[in-house]
Parts: structure tokens; sequence; C-alpha cells
């Protein structure tokens, strides 16, 4: 297999704190034969091939969340209330990625998390706790997010995490805190321009995630590769294992950045909104969540933490319009 060895993979770790975007040389680097790379975890779903059991319909109202209430004072949860069990426990338990920049990911030098789902879990600890520190963040797989809940391993997720109709089978959402848009990530040199060009080709995709559902209606002849991270996919894109990668356009822009060869192609495949997991029969933490995002919205927070992360895709980030059910 004949592999492209880019210098952008120096690049991964010194762009990871910023984003920052390289300008590249006007040709890639020659092509040499290598070992395709094969990430733990990474299986092949073959055109014709069943994806992950996400097939969805939009029939739920999948968006309506349960109406905030009122926020208490922080460090003063109502007791008996998820939020009074949160705080006598002493921690939040999030659970995170660490491969999905700008949104989560590893700060290479402190090695502390950042991003934006890491300061939105802050500011719902600082809301519990009134402070954002109080919180202990699990690294987990996309697909690992709904058991995780289920079981009561962690309190949250906030892991880009796709609000639909199957997921709320199984556990609750927040109203949704971000809006994105399914894209292409390819080699700038490739002939792959839009949705279309996919077709016959190596697609890489995190298990778990809503963008292999969308990628099999949409082109049913490419090859699916499933890998348990982003980070993954951009090692496989790089070393020639697939063609392209799709998922939200912020991911995508993470992963770009990383690499001056790579770029964002084809218009948007369709939208994702982001919510916060929640367990079922947690309803008052539900509601609590969602005086904290209105309560963002309204202090200008969310904004500053939209401003600082993701001003990489180009145009102003906006909190969704929330829709409540009581």
């Amino acid at each position: 297999m004949r592999t492209r060895v880019r210098a952008a993979l120096v690049l991964v770790a010194l762009t990871a704190t910023g984003c920052v975007r390289f300008t590249a040389p006007d040709s890639p680097p020659p092509l040499t034969t290598a070992n395709t790379p094969t990430p733990p975890g990474m299986v092949t779903q073959r055109p014709g091939a069943p994806t992950s059991p996400e097939s969805d319909t939009d029939n739920c109202n999948r968006l309506a969340s349960l109406r905030p209430i009122p926020l208490p004072p922080r460090g003063q949860m109502p007791p008996r209330t998820p939020m009074a069990e949160i705080a006598a426990s002493g921690r939040l338990i999030v659970g995170i990625d660490t491969g999905s920049n700008p949104f989560s990911f590893r700060d290479p030098l402190s090695g502390d998390l950042r991003g934006f789902d890491v300061d939105i879990a802050r500011e719902i600890s600082r809301a519990i706790f009134d402070d954002p520190n109080r919180i202990e963040f699990r690294v987990m797989r996309s697909a690992d997010r709904v058991d995780a809940l289920r079981n009561r391993e962690v309190d949250l997720v906030v892991k880009t995490m796709s609000i639909t109709c199957e997921r709320r089978r199984h556990v609750d959402f927040s109203s949704p805190y971000y809006v994105a848009a399914q894209r292409i990530l390819a080699v700038n040199s490739s002939k792959i321009s839009q949705a279309e060009d996919l077709a016959g080709k190596r697609v890489c995709v995190a298990t778990g995630a809503t963008s292999a559902l969308r990628l099999r209606q949409i082109v049913p002849t490419a090859t699916l590769v499933e890998t348990s991270t982003w980070a993954d996919c951009l090692v496989l894109l790089q070393q020639s294992g697939v063609d392209a990668v799709s998922t939200d356009d912020a991911i995508l822009a993470g992963l770009a950045a990383q690499d001056p060869w790579l770029q964002l192609v084809g218009p948007s495949l369709g939208e994702e909104y982001y919510g916060i997991g929640i367990a079922k029969g947690r309803d008052g933490l539900v509601r609590f969540v969602n005086a904290v995002l209105v309560d963002l919205m309204a202090s200008g927070r969310w904004r500053a933490i939209a401003d600082e992360w993701l001003s990489m895709l180009g145009s102003t980030a906006a909190l969704p319009r929330p829709t409540y059910r009581d």
C-alpha cells in the first residue's frame, strides 16, 4: 500500500493548543511505501453492510427538552435533587473525548483538557459548586456514551453528542447547545469535492457517530471505516488508509488545522444538534442544565466560549433556539 508520509504528522501536537493553520508548500511530500495503520478497534464496513444501530426518524420531537427551573444560588443545591447528590459526592462526573479538537482535547504541554465542550462542562460545575474545577472527566469512545449514562458511570456526557430519536429511547438530553453541519474532509490534491465523489471510496467515521448512517444513505457504495476516535481517522487519512473523513464541520476543522494538505469540501450533508446527555429519571438535572444554558447565553458567556474555540469555522456560531416541553 502506498502511503503519503507527511511532515504534517509532526504538526499535530504543535497545533493542538490553538488550531493554528499552517500554509502548505506548493506540493505535498512524495509518496513512499509503508504499511497502512490499523488503529485498535478499527472496523471496515463494506457497501451494503449494516452500520451501527442509529436508525432514526424525526417523529419524536427530538429537540424538545424539559423546561428550565430557576437557578438556585451556586453552592446551595435544593435537597433531594440530583444536583444535591452531585454536590454531596464532591464532584461532577462528565464523559468526554480527548481527540475532538476544538471541542475537547488534551493540551500537549500542560496535559489539561481544553475545548468548547470542556468549558461548557466547567460552567455546569460552577453552577453546582461555585467552582468550575470540581469536575472529573472520564474519557470515552463515542460508542460508549449511551451505556455510560444508563449505567450511571457519569452524571453528564458533553461530547459532541447529536440528539437523535434512537438515543432518546435510552437517555435524555438538554436543549441543543450547538448545531453543526456534516461535511467531508479530504486531501486538497484529491478529486473529492462533494458527496457523490465518495462512491467506491473508503471513508472514515468514528464508531457510534451519526455520520455513518447519513453517509450510508447518501453514498451507499462507499466503504465505511469505523475507528474509536476522530484522531485515528486523521492518521488514516494522512497515511492513505482512507480517502476521506466525514463528520461535523467543527470537528473536521479541528482535524484540518493539524495538516496543511487537508481541506473541508462540499456543501452540508445535514445538520447535527448537540445536546448534553443525561440519564433517564433525572428530570431535575435536565431542567437544571437547561437553566445553565439559558444563563450562559444571557450573560454572554456562551458567546465568549464559542468565539474562543470555534472561530476557525469562519462564521459566527449561534446557540440554537430551545424548544421546551413540560
